[in-house]
């Protein structure tokens, strides 16, 4: 006789993802149990939560498995391309999600909206990007684009970079925004003098810098808010 996959229905009812996510709600399931229902089957010898488990347990944690590519979820025993892209399906709709209250606005109001925008995209990032939005005179959002992808501890930007693009796209004002890799928005001594280079620039071309966030892993700083700028 063939052996079959193990399924959710293979488990005891009340260990059953979906059954305990229909009687108590999403949030009393813990991480591994909503990849489960993600991946909806395990292999022959482990249902879909212990192979949740070993998924968690083998990237190291939920923040490094929002990184992985296809082929490094490939890499883990049981799963295939189907469950890797199944994956990779639930966190973009993630991040989607976390983005759609402001995309539906489409304008920026305070620093957090600013940092909302982006933080989705660039709270995992391994490397520091720096990333402008353009803005009109009402304050929506015309244009965003990423001006520079520096090493892990630094980015390069250049005030030409930054005003060229504004100018092309007929921006009024900009918000620079680049990540900190290792999680920790504090402004760098560097951080500090590109932004006045930036500010600087800015009163000469006549496009105004709003502001300048740095973002960390779920948090930012706003340097006009800290008096940087």
């Amino acid at each position: 006789m063939e052996d079959k996959l193990t399924t959710l229905h293979d488990l005891p009812k009340d260990e059953r993802p979906r059954e305990k996510m229909l009687q108590r709600g999403a949030k009393s399931l813990s991480d591994a149990e909503l990849l489960a229902i993600l991946l909806r089957t395990g292999t022959v010898s482990e249902s879909a939560v212990s192979v949740a488990c070993r998924i968690l347990k083998e990237s190291g944690s939920l923040r490094n498995l929002v990184d992985m590519s296809t082929n490094q979820l490939m890499q883990v025993k049981g799963i295939g391309p189907a469950k890797a892209l199944q994956i990779q399906a639930g966190i973009e709709l993630g991040r989607r999600l976390a983005r759609t209250s402001l995309e539906e606005k489409d304008f920026i109001r305070s620093p957090e909206d600013a940092a909302r925008f982006l933080m989705e995209d660039m709270r995992y990032l391994q490397k520091e990007h720096f990333v402008c939005l353009f803005l009109n005179t009402k304050n929506r959002i015309i244009a965003t684009e990423t001006l520079s992808i520096g090493s892990l501890n630094a980015s390069i930007v250049h005030p030409r970079e930054v005003f060229r693009a504004a100018i092309k796209c007929s921006s009024a004002s900009i918000i620079c925004v680049h990540n900190h890799p290792s999680g920790d928005p504090a402004p760098s001594p560097e951080d500090l003098q590109i932004t006045a280079r930036l500010v600087e620039a800015g009163e000469l071309v006549g496009i105004e810098v709003l502001d300048h966030l740095i973002l960390g892993d779920g948090r930012f700083i706003s340097l006009k808010e800290k008096g940087y700028m």
